[in-house]
């Protein structure tokens, strides 16, 4: 029996070596990389041509999103976003008449517009996108509109516990710097934006040359560069581009943030500290050492769900964030037990064993997406905003070696300031948290220390 068990254990682990083997090679196999234009108003085109495909697909990144929002006016570039297509019909359209898709995606450093469809159709999706670009209607009224709209959508539900929990975490840790405020605004700040904010917001952002486009598909180079001189080479570039230069924020307070929501029997966690930019080397490394953090987690509290641990890269450097829901006794044990586990991991690094594992997990992920167009599109922009080669993601995972996640480690963990959230019925977390904390509403705003806290429990 114990030498039946023996040969399992040689055969798992001869399994995962590989697999890990397998997944590298089909995804190095499968790389792509494009074939880069660029039109003379500075718009750069990546193609990748795939004989034989029926669909085209079109992604158009403007490379500023919520983090150029004016102060507190959030959700300034989430409007602008919405002003691109603000017809339903518009997506209807797409879908019926195109047989594909029409999306757009904001996040702190882009919008994205996303634009399936025949590949006959070509010329049709191209001439969509002209008309959004070109002919923004920012009138009074339409402002007014777009507004309603937005707010209409962030009241249609109040957000989840889950959901105030990740707002109030960002606040905390970044303070007033972009990556604290909420991406699509709220009622407070939608209300302060004005007609000249999305006009200013237009003026600096929306140019040609502040943007990159990706086309994929059963479409020929010549037809493709022809349909996007003459309808895109209008876009006019600007006098200049305006750089992604923040004040960085100050270290967050030290005390764990009580979020009151009554009569819950759970509380959600988050412990954070700051993360990498997505340019950064090491930020492979900080993935897979989310993976065995959150690992290390759940063995620690099992009374955990939910779980989670993740590396969030932008731009500029972003937040490894814990996550995770909780009886409400046990809240304590799993900031600790997060605690416990950044510092071990800072000091000691992490073992071969726990490389291996969170490895495989990673290439399994990118398996999933391998080939897609999304996917390759994806990839291709954030290389083209970062100025990088684009990155074969299962190869730079495959490269990472326990001494970088130790050195990773040391240098996300070692010393950083710390935020921590516990978001619950406020009363019994009081008598559970044995440090000092502050109590605030279940608002996600950032408010001066003095707003309505208490005074601190001493151990």
């Amino acid at each position: 029996m114990i030498r039946t068990s023996a040969i399992y254990r040689r055969f798992y682990a001869f399994g995962l070596v590989l697999f890990s083997a397998i997944a590298s090679y089909s995804q190095a196999q499968a790389f792509v990389s494009p074939t880069r234009e660029q039109l003379l108003n500075g718009l750069p085109v990546l193609f990748w041509q795939r004989p034989g495909d029926a669909k085209v697909l079109i992604k158009l990144r403007l490379n500023s999103g919520a983090a150029f929002d004016l102060a507190g006016k959030a959700g300034t570039m989430a409007m602008l976003s919405d002003a691109l297509f603000p017809d339903p019909a518009t997506r209807e359209y797409v879908t019926e008449e195109l047989g594909g898709r029409l999306e757009i995606s904001i996040d702190y450093d882009s919008i994205d517009v996303t634009i399936s469809g025949r590949a006959s159709d070509l010329e049709r999706i191209v001439e969509l996108l002209r008309n959004a670009i070109l002919n923004v209607n920012l009138s009074a009224e339409s402002v007014t509109k777009l507004r309603e709209a937005r707010m209409a959508e962030i009241g249609k539900a109040p957000p989840t516990i889950s959901q105030i929990a990740d707002r109030a975490i960002a606040a905390r840790l970044f303070g007033t710097f972009p990556y604290g405020r909420p991406i699509p605004g709220d009622p407070e700040s939608l209300q302060k934006i004005e007609r000249g904010d999305l006009m200013l917001a237009q003026e600096r952002f929306l140019h040609s040359d502040n943007a990159t486009l990706v086309v994929i598909g059963g479409v020929e180079k010549p037809r493709l560069m022809r349909a996007l001189r003459q309808m895109l080479g209008p876009w006019q570039k600007a006098d200049r581009v305006v750089p992604a230069t923040f004040r960085q924020p100050n270290a967050p307070d030290d005390r764990v943030l009580l979020i009151n929501q009554p009569g819950n029997k759970t509380a959600e966690i988050r412990v954070a500290v700051r993360g990498l930019a997505r340019r950064d080397r090491d930020s492979n490394a900080a993935g897979l050492l989310a993976l065995i953090a959150g690992e290390r987690w759940q063995q620690a509290v099992t009374e955990l769900s939910s779980v989670s641990v993740r590396h969030e890269t932008h731009n500029l450097p972003g937040m490894l964030v814990f996550a995770a829901s909780v009886p409400t006794a046990s809240a304590q044990k799993a900031v600790t037990s997060a605690q416990d586990i950044m510092k071990g991991l800072g000091q000691n690094g992490a073992s071969p064993a726990e490389l291996e594992r969170a490895r495989n997990l990673a290439l399994a992920e990118i398996g999933k997406r391998t080939g897609e167009p999304d996917s390759a599109a994806d990839a291709w922009l954030n290389s083209e905003i970062d100025k990088t080669s684009p990155a074969n993601p299962a190869s730079d995972i495959t490269r990472v070696t326990v001494a970088d996640l130790q050195r990773v480690a040391n240098k996300l963990f070692s010393g950083a300031p710390q935020a921590k959230i516990a978001a619950g019925d406020v009363d019994q977390l009081k008598s559970v948290f044995s440090t000092n904390f502050e109590i605030r509403s279940d608002k996600p705003e950032v408010k001066s220390s003095k707003d309505s806290s208490i005074p601190a429990k001493k151990p």
